[in-house]
C-alpha cells in the first residue's frame, strides 16, 4: 500500500479586524502583508460574538481559504450593561448577566460593576477574573 497523502497545507496568520458588513461577512488586515481578507460569516459562527475592533486573531487558512478564526484568549471586555450590585447580596456564588463591549454575554460575580474591566477565557465564555 503505496498510497502518498497530500500533506495538508494549514497556515495561521495573524490579522487585525478591521470590520463586518451588513451581509456579515468580517474583515480582517493580514497584520504582515497589511492586505484585505474577508471572512464569511458562516466561517466564523463561532468566534464572532468575542470580536471587538482592532482585535488581533489568527486566521487559519487550508488551501488558500479561511476555515478558521482563532481570537485571543483570554481576552480583556469592559462591561457595558449589567444590572447594579444589590446591597446585602452577598451570597456566595452569587452571578449575574453582563453584556461586553464586544456584544457577548457572560456571567459575572455580583460585585463586578458596569464600567468594570474583566477578563474572559473565550475559548469556554466563562469569566475569569476583575482587571
Amino acid at each position: 500500500s503505496g498510497e502518498k497523502f497530500e500533506r495538508a497545507q494549514i497556515e495561521k496568520k495573524p490579522s487585525q479586524f478591521t470590520y463586518s458588513d451588513e451581509s456579515g461577512n468580517f474583515f480582517f488586515m493580514d497584520s504582515e502583508t497589511f492586505e484585505e481578507v474577508m471572512v464569511e460569516s458562516n466561517t466564523i459562527e463561532d468566534s464572532k460574538k468575542w470580536i471587538s475592533e482592532g482585535m488581533e486573531c489568527d486566521l487559519v487558512f487550508f488551501k488558500g481559504n479561511v476555515i478558521e478564526v482563532m481570537t485571543p484568549s483570554p481576552y480583556v471586555y469592559e462591561v457595558v450593561e449589567t444590572e447594579p450590585n444589590v446591597k446585602g447580596n452577598t451570597a456566595q456564588g452569587y452571578t449575574k448577566p453582563a453584556v461586553l463591549d464586544c456584544g457577548a454575554t457572560v456571567n459575572v460575580p455580583g460585585f463586578v460593576e458596569q464600567g468594570s474591566k474583566i477578563k474572559v477565557d473565550t475559548q469556554n465564555g466563562e469569566y475569569m477574573e476583575r482587571v
